[in-house]
């Protein structure tokens, strides 16, 4: 008996997340401070000053979020910073890279608010959503950021929306809606309704049969995840996205996206490396190899594709 409570207090040791430890969160709006290797120390400046606006280009980027409509306690871990800090500082036509991580989790929908996170998924709504989701706030709040760096003196077409997973996916939406507003979007691994590649087992039976499936558990969440959809494809924003089939979020419910001209979809891998490279995410003191495709973005393998993010962003200034 000893010998099996003792292996049940492994197992449960050895899930402990390490993203719980209070100094791998951010909860700040800031500028990522450059570094020189992929494992220094992640800062963020949160003084709100560019200096000679004309010769930067900002990237505002967007966190992922636990929860589609409702109030977060964080927003960014320092792991997925690093990719982005890396590029920080970088030049494009002469003009210097600045990252700017925009904290929303303090917003929330207003049928969030009133379901709560987990009765967006126990409850069988009907759609559409009523009111303003989050995501729309999310998207009104990247417009004020905008804003605020063009009256600085920012150039539109030198400001770049991005994001991870929720954040990915409100870059679809800008881009589609306001791209007079910005040079471009950066998207990665898209997501906001979960698990649907895992849960509905997309490999197995097929988009369509899965998808089938979600629409009749959960209609509401189904048809508002369609709408968001249709105002994507409308847009047909030139973005630059990428995805990973082995995401249990959107990994296998992303083809939609190869019917939008504009779209530059980027299959990251088959695998969880790339270029035969394998993958390692890192945190203050921790680093481990990539276990969960839907963050690969925050790996080191994943610099490979920074030249591709460049030369995005180079074509987007002409």
């Amino acid at each position: 008996m000893k010998r099996f409570f003792l292996i049940i207090l492994l197992i449960l040791i050895s899930c402990i997340n390490v993203y719980a430890n209070p100094k791998e969160v951010i909860k700040t709006d800031g500028f990522v401070i450059p570094t020189n290797k992929w494992k220094d120390k992640i800062k963020i400046d949160e003084n709100f000053e560019v200096n000679n606006p004309e010769d930067k280009i900002i990237i505002i980027y967007n966190h992922g979020s636990d929860g589609n409509d409702v109030k977060l306690k964080h927003c960014f871990w320092r792991s997925e910073l690093r990719n982005w800090a890396q590029l920080a500082g970088d030049k494009i036509n002469d003009k210097e890279i600045m990252v700017y991580i925009h904290c929303q989790g303090q917003l929330e929908g207003d049928l969030g608010a009133k379901l709560g996170k987990i009765g967006m998924w126990m409850k069988k709504w009907e759609g559409p959503y009523p009111g303003t989701s989050k995501m729309d706030r999310r998207v009104e709040g990247n417009l004020k950021v905008i804003k605020k760096f063009v009256n600085m003196g920012v150039p539109k077409k030198q400001i770049f929306m991005s994001g991870h997973s929720c954040g990915g996916w409100a870059t679809l939406r800008l881009t589609a809606e306001y791209l007079e507003e910005v040079g471009g979007g950066i998207s990665l691994m898209p997501a906001c309704f979960w698990n649907l590649s895992k849960k509905y087992k997309v490999k197995k039976v097929g988009y369509e049969k899965a998808m089938e499936k979600f629409h009749k558990k959960y209609p509401g969440m189904a048809q508002w995840r369609q709408d968001q959809i249709d105002i994507i494809k409308e847009g047909n924003a030139p973005v630059l996205i990428f995805t990973h089939p082995m995401d249990a979020y959107e990994g296998l419910t992303s083809d939609w996206m190869d019917d939008v001209p504009n779209f530059k979809r980027v299959v990251v891998s088959e695998k969880k490396k790339i270029n035969g490279k394998k993958c390692v995410v890192a945190g203050s003191d921790w680093e481990e190899p990539l276990k969960n495709a839907h963050i690969i973005d925050f790996a080191d393998c994943f610099m490979q594709y920074h030249p591709m993010i460049k030369e995005y962003i180079a074509s987007r200034l002409k």
